[in-house]
């Protein structure tokens, strides 16, 4: 039989510092996971986004392993580069927010009342939940764009901020769903149209990337994809003028925390989260809109 030339497994999917960085994540993830199902236990909203967390980003990860290992990412309609660049930034936010959450809400320095083995298991889980968000955070170092390189986009800066962006947007939205008595005023819808409306668009962004369909449209990507991180500035600027305003001022809202808000169940909180990543999201769209003045798109990688 004839060799269809070079060999049918890519050694350097494992063995590479990216290869290396993706078999820890997969370890430390099911290691992870593995602990918690198994002792260490997990409850509530909480609990149950921690385990989604470590079971969906384990089970990415072996699929991107996999797929390099055995070349079979090339049969696949996808821009391989950003697909891959994409999932490390998302599974880095991904994996510091369950590491952050599952010990928050899990962990205890006693043993009382559940138990000197169990609180064990916690703390060991919570330790292998940090070292997963490092091993996902230095593949995003690993693969990102140096200065002058020709990349994958969702591997450039300005890439790796639309998920962030995309995922400040998901918080804002779960404090909005939580209480935040949005529907009070017209301005405030109009500042969650803003926050919905940017995330569409920045998801569509990110959808374009990934799938490699950017040379397919009638209009240069990179233009509108400059353009529209210019009206998401001018958009955020003024939800970060508007949401404070119609939630803190005296005449619409309450500048301080009502006395009987009940902890978790108070709109003042949800509005005060709101406003805080209100101003983190109009921050990494105004430095997206300054790295993409110097950033060449490239679809096929």
């Amino acid at each position: 039989m004839e060799s269809t030339g070079g060999p049918y497994l890519n050694t350097a999917a494992v063995t590479s510092p990216v290869g290396i960085a993706r078999l820890l994540q997969m370890t430390f993830g099911c290691t992870t996971f593995s602990l918690v199902a198994h002792q260490g236990g997990f409850s509530a909203a909480y609990g149950t986004f921690c385990m989604f967390v470590w079971t969906f980003c384990f089970a990415i990860t072996v699929f991107i392993i996999a797929c390099e290992f055995t070349h079979l990412h090339s049969c696949l309609s996808l821009s391989w580069g950003n697909f891959t660049a994409a999932f490390a930034m998302l599974a880095t936010l991904m994996s510091i927010t369950a590491a952050v959450i599952y010990p928050l809400y899990f962990v205890q320095v006693g043993c009382y009342p559940i138990g000197c083995e169990v609180r064990d298991f916690r703390i060991a889980a919570s330790v292998f939940a940090g070292l997963l968000f490092v091993a996902y955070a230095t593949e995003v170092f690993l693969t990102r764009a140096k200065p002058g390189q020709v990349t994958s986009y969702m591997a450039t800066i300005s890439g790796l901020l639309k998920i962030v962006q995309a995922f400040v947007a998901c918080i804002i939205f779960g404090a909005l769903v939580n209480d935040s008595q949005y529907g009070k005023y017209v301005a405030t819808q109009w500042c969650v149209a803003v926050y919905s409306f940017c995330f569409v668009l920045t998801v569509v962004v990110v959808a374009f990337s990934v799938t490699g369909k950017t040379a397919l449209l009638w209009f240069p990507f990179e233009r509108s994809v400059v353009i529209y991180t210019f009206g998401a500035v001018l958009l955020y600027t003024s939800a970060a003028v508007i949401w404070p305003v119609f939630c803190f001022d005296s005449k619409y809202g309450s500048p301080r925390r009502p006395g009987l808000c009940a902890k978790g169940k108070c709109p003042w909180d949800s509005q005060l989260v709101i406003a805080i990543f209100t101003y983190v999201n109009l921050l990494l769209y105004v430095l997206d809109l300054a790295y993409s003045q110097r950033i060449r798109f490239v679809s096929h990688l």
